[in-house]
């Protein structure tokens, strides 16, 4: 049996029979939450999406330069790239199922959920990390990474005790006047819980965050803390320091507000661990409450 035809047999039950870790130099990815938690587990693919992209929103794990082929947009991918790679393994989440018929002329498929509408994300991106370990033939290190990303969180869980009486609003500024918030649904929100903090957004979510709102909601805890996710626009630093609203709040005034680096909010395992580390240190410098 050629191993094309072994890949192929075991995509069908959604996680591929495990096969030898060199089968990453014939991988190609597609969605990102997967390339990064490939990439924190050893496995280079051949082939990815929207590499620049990738490398500005969400940083960790490294793409190495050794991944030249981009194949284009997740939403609508290059199927010509991805033919000229010859990949023996294509690897998509959920979101990008409506593209299977296309990418199975291709090569065999790997679909693994990262996120459900109204769920918190973490459990089910341990889970598909697992299966992805299992597909690759790395299960244990798999597993490994599992064990250590909960380790780590707690450790950064423990860091936070002082400050844990002050809700946190997690946002993201879409201009001076107008922000988005992470729910109890997203990935930011999930891993604020095991940090074993309160989300002081508690309006409702779908798939990670609630569409623009006005400035003036993070008035309704006073006491929150708030937690910027960058990138904002260029506007964000000429107009926010100009905004009334912004300036009234208690948080502001008391200096209970950080911006952190950029992180992937549909991000796996690897996102979830770069977020509790930089939140921690961003909210270990606030007075305590």
């Amino acid at each position: 049996m050629t191993r094309r035809a072994f890949l192929a047999s075991g995509a069908a039950a959604l996680a591929a029979a495990p096969v030898r870790a060199d089968v990453s130099r014939s991988i190609a990815i597609i969605d990102w939450a997967l390339l990064e938690t490939a990439l924190a587990l050893g496995i280079v693919p051949a082939a990815a999406s929207e590499l620049m992209q990738y490398r500005n929103l969400v940083v960790e794990p490294e793409v190495p330069d050794t991944v030249v082929a981009d194949l284009g947009l997740r939403g609508s991918p290059n199927f010509e790239m991805l033919r000229q790679v010859e990949p023996d393994l294509i690897v998509i989440s959920q979101f990008y199922d409506y593209q299977r018929p296309q990418l199975e002329r291709i090569a065999p498929v790997l679909s693994l959920p990262v996120y459900d509408a109204g769920t918190p994300p973490y459990a089910l991106v341990e889970d598909s990390t697992l299966k992805l370990g299992e597909a690759l033939g790395i299960a244990e290190k798999a597993r490994a990474y599992v064990t250590d990303t909960a380790r780590e969180i707690a450790l950064r869980r423990t860091a936070l005790t002082s400050h844990r009486a002050r809700p946190v609003f997690i946002i993201n500024l879409g201009d001076s006047r107008h922000f988005r918030a992470f729910g109890g649904d997203s990935m930011f929100g999930d891993v604020l819980g095991r940090l074993g903090m309160e989300n002081a957004w508690s309006d409702t979510t779908s798939y990670s965050a609630a569409a623009p709102v006005g400035i003036e909601a993070l008035a309704r805890v006073p006491d929150a803390g708030i937690v910027i996710v960058d990138p904002s626009p260029p506007e964000v630093a000429r107009g926010l320091p100009r905004n009334a609203i912004w300036n009234a709040l208690p948080a502001v005034r008391e200096g209970r507000v950080a911006t952190i680096a950029p992180v992937s909010h549909f991000g796996g395992l690897p996102s979830a661990r770069r977020f509790a580390r930089l939140t921690e240190s961003a909210m270990s410098q606030w007075p305590v409450a």
